[in-house]
């Protein structure tokens, strides 16, 4: 039996999610989560995820880092955005980012139904929009393309390296020796085109955060 995630950090609407996909859930558990930890949790502990529904704006979790995260850890699990950010700039991000669909927060409950049933069945979904991409966001893309070249393994060194962890650290983690450690930090310093762990850190936050410091939900 599938397991699919609801994440949000408030209550009420974590509910009113749940709510509107328990029909489409007839076969599959549904869990719920209200910060970034217990998402890991939930998806490391479960023999298979059929979904994770994701807010935007949690504990362990800023801008579009979350994604990232849960991308590296879990390439295989189907992840949808829901956010109370709904310009089309962020929504293209997160979808270049590896996510599979975006909801509004603002959608019905049919059009959350719509977009949920969607990605089950192995579609992409996202709101309309016809705004065109800037400078800004070629770049982005850019970024985004280097980091979807990262191994799970690779992505969670980068993750790592971003909380301010040591190689000793990062080893200990992972259970691996450090010289694997140092052969995954290079390979992600000529993945991204930077020289150092530093820039490397730069480019995650210039990911994880583009869309904003201080996000709605």
């Amino acid at each position: 039996m599938g397991l699919i995630i609801v994440a949000d950090d408030h209550p009420l609407f974590r509910d009113a999610l749940r709510q509107a996909i328990d029909a489409l859930a007839s076969s599959r558990t549904i869990e719920t989560a209200g910060d970034m930890g217990e998402v890991e949790r939930l998806a490391g502990d479960a023999d298979e995820v059929d979904l994770v529904l994701l807010d935007l704006a949690m504990p362990g979790s800023k801008g579009l880092s979350g994604l990232i995260r849960l991308r590296a850890q879990h390439p295989e699990i189907p992840v949808v955005v829901v956010s109370a950010t709904e310009d089309s700039a962020t929504i293209r991000r997160a979808l270049e980012l590896g996510a599979s669909g975006f909801i509004p927060k603002s959608s019905g409950m049919a059009e959350i139904r719509a977009a949920v049933t969607a990605v089950l069945e192995g579609e992409i979904w996202a709101p309309s929009s016809n705004s065109e991409q800037n400078e800004e966001d070629v770049e982005f893309a850019e970024l985004a393309g280097r980091l979807k070249t990262l191994t799970p393994q690779q992505g969670k060194v980068l993750g790592m390296l971003g909380e301010g962890l040591l190689n000793k650290q990062i080893a200990y983690e992972l259970g691996v020796s450090e010289a694997t450690v140092k052969a995954h930090v290079s390979a992600v310093l000529l993945k991204l085109g930077v020289e150092s762990r530093t820039q490397a850190v730069i480019v995650l936050g210039r990911l994880g955060l583009a869309a904003g410091e201080e996000l709605a939900g």
